[in-house]
């Protein structure tokens, strides 16, 4: 039954207009051999992989990964959605670019800020005003480059081909789950089992 009414959520918050941004004109990756069902060796690469930012509760043993390009309004939507949980939940933003342009560059501004919650917050807000989100140096440190592209291949390798995109484990059960595209507070917390 709870699955149920999980789905009906999800198909709720996907009516209210929430969505998700594509590759669209980027560039095409290579595509993997065979993308693996999502599921617990998907979230332990994640884990093991995935280069980004951790926000709200720092403790937590279970960590949710949301893949996200700086340049998708989706995204900034979920930060937002995100907020409100910070205090139960440990979210590590992962960011990806599906071009080299700003996207690139923001992401990597993205994973050495000092302040994560503060540059995030910062830039979405602009990005969601239709600002373009922070300025960014589009001289990027090596290291920096390397880990936007590897998550970006990370993204790939999983099947997904939108942002953003949530892998977690439910709280309450223990499985893992994962969603394409933004969605209500409401209906995060529900997914990540803390309603």
């Amino acid at each position: 039954m709870k699955s149920i009414t999980l789905k009906l959520v999800l198909v709720a918050g996907m009516a209210m207009g929430v969505g998700a941004c594509s590759k669209g004109d980027a560039p095409p990756a290579a595509a993997p051999a065979a993308a693996a069902p999502i599921g617990a060796s998907s979230y332990d690469t994640v884990a093991a992989t995935a280069k980004g930012f951790s926000v709200g509760a720092l403790m937590s043993a279970q960590p949710v990964y949301v893949l996200f390009d700086p340049q998708c309004p989706h995204c900034g939507h979920l930060w937002n959605a995100s907020l409100p949980l910070h205090s139960k939940v440990k979210f590590v933003w992962v960011p990806i670019a599906f071009n080299s342009g700003k996207s690139l560059a923001q992401a990597a501004a993205l994973l050495s800020a000092s302040n994560p919650v503060e540059a995030m917050t910062a830039h979405e807000t602009s990005l969601l005003a239709g600002t373009g989100g922070m300025s960014a140096s589009s001289s990027i440190a090596p290291e920096l480059e390397q880990a936007v592209k590897a998550n970006t291949q990370l993204l790939v390798s999983l099947g997904v081909d939108s942002v953003p995109f949530i892998l977690a484990k439910n709280r309450r059960t223990g499985e893992v789950v994962s969603n394409n595209g933004a969605m209500p507070t409401a209906a995060l917390a529900q997914l990540l089992g803390v309603e």
